[in-house]
């Protein structure tokens, strides 16, 4: 082609400048709340004796395959690299399960703060997202029954409580208890999946509908629907529970309900001592979908759900924009999740290391943030880390700024771990200077005067005061150790 058929277009392709659906960028005091979270939560983490370790990102494809019931066909498959097939980690769950096989781990308390990647439909200001961060506490081992799951209950607690989160509510149930009550109403053992998946949606539709999907989508014979939600609908405090469930005679026959009913009895006491019940509601709606739960199982949750009948008829409205989401419940939803699952790592493990089992509590950053960011719960923080601003004062014509000095002090303060800033200007105005302190947030300036500075002195100022903070006049010897203490008094 000659040059001058070359179209002008050409190595200049327009495109629209937007991260992909389901992504967001993180900038300025987002980042400060983000970080926030992540500090407060691997704090909590590192009390209870966690340890942290991390995974790739993208997995082999056969050990993630299988691991989530319904929800496998929401993982990211990625192209063919030498002979390998691989996907994006759906969860952190399955890659530790990994871990502890591939290593031959007996027991460990680990936690992971990490991304994870799910193909699913985003609703972004309610913290659905397709890339998002997950926090992860989870205790592996062979432990005396239900000490480790009330412990990772009473970091449920602890860390939403810590975070800020108000008025929080953590639902529980027992996979053996809902296993129990399929067997018990006469669902075919094929089918005990499906069914719990479509019993997990009653936080969001009405029985009306979740008993249409179990008979008509998923082939559930009337009577055995009708059964199933007689008790799918029961709730209440967890000895309110234990009570009626361990009252009913019928049910009581079914040894795999018998087994997680008991292990609510044996539990109810250790979270008693840790003075945590009243935080939760025993609900049998509570199904969650993956397929590796064999015991225990919990979700928090914050904001109301929609009434059932609200959330179908918003289910049928046509969606404005991926923020927009008129099938999912009011707020955020689940903030928090996990549970017992026993079986997972000897999926991955040999024979002679066997099962591990294992239990744990999945935080969303994402769902957190848009708690926090919507109620205000963090405008108190800073949008940077700086303590000290320098600032230079002078005029005529042989005043230079004082650049190299405020960059001299500056070093000082660093030195002395202080974190300090100054404006790249040799000649910035007062006001100016001003503006950027008060921007950055920062309690306390340094202020460098033409004729005091000569003489070795600073001035250090408390910032947002105006004029009822004059100034203290301090040698330049003497301005860290000031300045340490000033910040103390904070």
């Amino acid at each position: 082609m000659s040059q001058a058929a070359v179209p002008k277009s050409a190595g200049k392709t327009k495109f629209a400048l937007k991260t992909p659906k389901g992504t967001k960028d993180w900038g300025d005091k987002d980042m400060v709340i983000r970080t926030k979270l992540f500090d407060t939560i691997s704090s909590v983490f590192r009390r209870h004796g966690g340890v942290t370790i991390d995974t790739p990102v993208f997995e082999l494809r056969e050990v993630l395959t299988g691991k989530y019931g319904e929800d496998s066909k929401l993982i990211y498959n990625l192209e063919d690299q030498g002979g390998e097939l691989t996907s994006l980690r759906y969860d952190l769950t399955v890659p530790f399960a990994r871990y502890v096989a591939m290593n031959g781990i007996q027991a460990i308390k680990r936690f992971h703060i990490a991304k994870v990647y799910r193909r699913d439909q985003p609703a972004m200001t309610k913290g659905r997202m397709r890339e998002f961060y997950q926090c992860d506490f989870d205790i592996a081992g062979v432990y005396e029954s239900m000490v480790p799951d009330a412990e990772i209950l009473s970091i449920v607690v602890q860390v939403l409580k810590e975070v800020g989160i108000p008025d929080f509510t953590v639902k529980v149930n027992h996979r053996k208890i809902l296993d129990g009550i399929f067997g018990h109403c006469g669902v075919p053992e094929d089918k005990v999946r499906t069914i719990s998946s479509a019993v997990d949606k009653l936080d969001k539709l009405p029985w009306d509908e979740v008993r249409k999907e179990m008979t008509e989508e998923k082939g559930l014979d009337g009577e055995i629907a009708d059964k199933i939600g007689k008790y799918v609908q029961l709730k209440g405090t967890i000895p309110e529970m234990i009570e009626k469930l361990s009252s009913d005679e019928d049910l009581m026959t079914n040894e795999s309900a018998k087994q997680g009913v008991e292990d609510f009895k044996t539990m109810l006491p250790y979270l008693e001592a840790f003075d945590v019940v009243p935080f939760y509601s025993f609900d049998l709606s509570l199904a969650r979908g993956l397929d590796y739960y064999t015991g225990l199982i919990y979700e928090a949750v914050t904001a109301a759900s929609a009434p059932p009948e609200e959330a179908g008829d918003a289910k049928k409205k046509k969606k404005k924009n991926d923020d927009d989401d008129a099938s999912e419940s009011v707020g955020v939803g689940s903030i928090a999740a996990g549970g017992r699952y026993d079986k997972l790592v000897g999926m991955f493990a040999s024979k002679k290391n066997g099962d591990i089992p294992c239990v744990g509590i999945s935080f969303g950053i994402e769902r957190l943030f848009s708690i926090i960011k919507s109620q205000g719960l963090y405008d108190h923080l800073r949008p940077t880390a700086t303590q000290v601003f320098i600032l230079a004062f002078g005029g005529g014509p042989e005043w230079t700024g004082f650049l190299p000095e405020r960059m001299k002090v500056a070093k000082k303060l660093w030195e002395a771990g202080i974190e300090a800033e100054f404006i790249y200007k040799s000649k910035p105005k007062l006001q100016k200077q001003f503006e950027a302190a008060e921007k950055s947030g920062c309690p306390l300036a340094v202020i460098l005067g033409q004729e005091e500075f000569n003489k070795g002195v600073v001035k250090v100022k408390e910032l947002g005061l105006g004029e009822q903070d004059k100034g203290v006049d301090i040698s330049v010897d003497e301005m860290v150790d000031y300045v340490r203490k000033k910040l103390e008094s904070f």
